[in-house]
């Protein structure tokens, strides 16, 4: 792929990946995400081969990103006291209120049952990962998993109450109840 080629691609995912986040991978359609990477529809399939290609790629990227900054954690720290760190970040206001770059599994999860089934291998691999990155040991790859899904679940709730007290409330019991 040539260079101008490349960087195309990379704002149609960058644009993408940001209306991922803010409203999941069914609503936003291509038009918006070709205007919003300042480019015409009618580029659109030079690049991709339908919009659930562009989604799932972007999917994919964000989930990625996740782990990278997981793996940004101090490796000689306790399982215990990395998941801690990453559920004070996770569970952050600044990653509730996060809209271009943030975790896309609390507006995209509802969605995942009615989109190929690609996306729900994407998430299945993504966890998979982070339970082995997280867990010491396989007993206690559950426990990884309940507060996997208590930070997202926490996260869902606080965006979806916005900015403010009860939202900030839910964020530090999620937090609290971790590891």
């Amino acid at each position: 792929m040539n260079d101008k080629k490349a960087q195309t691609r990379a704002r149609i995912l960058s644009a993408a990946s940001s209306a991922l986040v803010q409203r999941g991978p069914a609503e936003p359609s291509v038009g918006e995400v070709m205007g919003a990477a300042g480019l015409t529809v009618g580029g659109f399939y030079a690049h991709f081969e339908s919009k659930d290609a562009l989604m799932l790629e972007a999917f994919r990227q964000l989930l990625g990103r996740r782990r990278e900054l997981m793996e940004q954690l101090d490796g000689d720290l306790p399982a215990s006291e990395r998941r801690a760190l990453m559920a004070a970040f996770y569970l952050s206001r600044k990653h509730r209120d996060a809209t271009e770059q943030g975790c896309p599994l609390p507006s995209s999860l509802s969605e995942l049952v009615r989109l190929p089934e690609a996306f729900r291998t994407a998430l299945a691999e993504h966890l998979e990962l982070m339970v082995a990155e997280l867990a010491a040991s396989p007993e206690e790859a559950p426990s990884v998993l309940a507060d996997i899904a208590l930070m997202v679940g926490g996260l869902a709730l606080a965006r979806a109450l916005g900015p403010g007290e009860l939202s900030d409330r839910v964020l530090r019991a999620a937090k609290s109840a971790i590891v």
